[in-house]
């Protein structure tokens, strides 16, 4: 089980947490993204006419997609326990039972729930991410003491026995509505922009975008994003990051062809075609970042995008980072403006690094030396 050391000199830090949150997302990302490609696909050959809702193969396939956003916080306890070093499997009992049908039963008949004679809010468990968070938070320290001094005898059945029956009720007492409250606030904090001017939040977004994917920061989005598909059944954040990963492919490219040194020739290329596909780390921490103008370049080409994304109110349907692959998840109301703008905003910053030029350098042989 990979636990973080702890240090006690080390004072909690902005680049901890995310790491932290890097750390839960990033296990499941390649599932998610399988879920929501499957989801898309599925959404063209209904209104294709292709398949029908009644159809036995799209009944079961449709399922195995949405699953996974079902049961987001099962896949949430099992990683966050891993990253912050509580035990998994108490983890993912905690996050069952949130998601178990009893409590819905009881709210929808009307009787509702009380602990100890506290009344329990009713919460949305299903595909939703801080209740959980926090609660293996809490799970990782009521573990802390009960590892020390519970007898090694009896150790293996009581840890988790004493830390669900403390943990659960909290999680259905406190972190179901603070939950709630924390996502509803960040989605209004989000809307009020978009509501305001669609295209000054798709500029500033899609300015931002790839500078906060250097820093880790992009994952705290990811509740807002799943808010907004569980609360409107769309998302209009998603479609205003994909000009900064297709301006960040257009740079990489750029620099492909500028550069003399074989080896920086090649990273240009295949990070270049990784960022078509989804991933633009390989470009961000080869080019972007060392070089400096690539990142410029593809900053201002994303908020142009950006903002193309956002005057047409483009979307998306199902949680899937921009990419090639991903485009079916996008295919709804505003897609044209989507394709548009990811296509333009590469080839605006493939044109701007032939005005911003860079300096070339041989950054292996310096990080070797490092």
């Amino acid at each position: 089980m990979e636990v973080i050391k702890e240090d006690k000199n080390t004072k909690f830090s902005f680049n901890k947490l995310m790491d932290i949150i890097s750390g839960i997302f990033i296990p499941i990302i390649n599932v998610l993204m399988a879920a929501a490609v499957l989801k898309g696909i599925l959404m063209i050959l209904i209104s294709t006419g292709m398949l029908s809702e009644a159809d036995g193969i799209y009944r079961i396939l449709y399922t195995l997609a949405d699953s996974f956003f079902y049961y987001l916080p099962v896949f949430l306890a099992y990683t966050a326990a891993k990253k912050i070093g509580a035990d998994h499997f108490t983890a993912i009992l905690i996050a069952l039972a949130l998601l178990h049908p009893n409590i819905m039963e009881a709210f929808e008949s009307g009787a509702g729930l009380e602990i100890f004679g506290l009344p329990v809010k009713q919460v949305t468990y299903a595909s939703s991410v801080i209740p959980i968070l926090l609660a293996i938070i809490l799970l990782h320290f009521v573990e802390k003491p009960l590892d020390r001094y519970l007898p090694g005898a009896i150790k293996g059945f009581l840890k988790p026995l004493i830390s669900i029956i403390i943990v659960t009720p909290i999680a259905f007492l406190v972190f179901g509505p603070v939950g709630t409250i924390i996502g509803d606030a960040l989605a209004h904090a989000y809307a009020l922009l978009y509501n305001f001017s669609p295209m000054l939040a798709g500029v500033c977004l899609g300015f931002v975008w790839q500078p906060m994917v250097v820093i880790g920061l992009q994952w705290g989005m990811v509740p807002v994003i799943i808010n907004n598909l569980a609360v409107y059944g769309m998302d209009t954040i998603l479609p205003m990051l994909g000009p900064g990963v297709f301006a960040q492919a257009g740079a990489a490219a750029a620099v492909s062809i500028m550069a003399k040194d074989k080896k920086l020739k090649s990273i240009g290329i295949s990070s270049s075609i990784t960022a078509i596909l989804g991933t633009t780390e390989p470009v961000l921490f080869s080019i972007s970042v060392p070089y400096k103008t690539p990142m410029l370049a593809a900053c201002i080409s994303g908020a142009i995008g950006g903002g193309i994304v956002g005057h047409f109110q483009s979307r998306a349907v199902s949680l899937a980072f921009p990419s090639l692959i991903t485009m079916v998840v996008y295919m709804g109301e505003g897609f044209t403006a989507f394709l548009v703008s990811c296509i333009l905003s590469f080839i605006i910053a493939f044109g701007l690094m032939f005005v911003f030029r860079f300096k070339e350098k041989n950054i292996l042989e310096e990080e070797v030396a490092e």
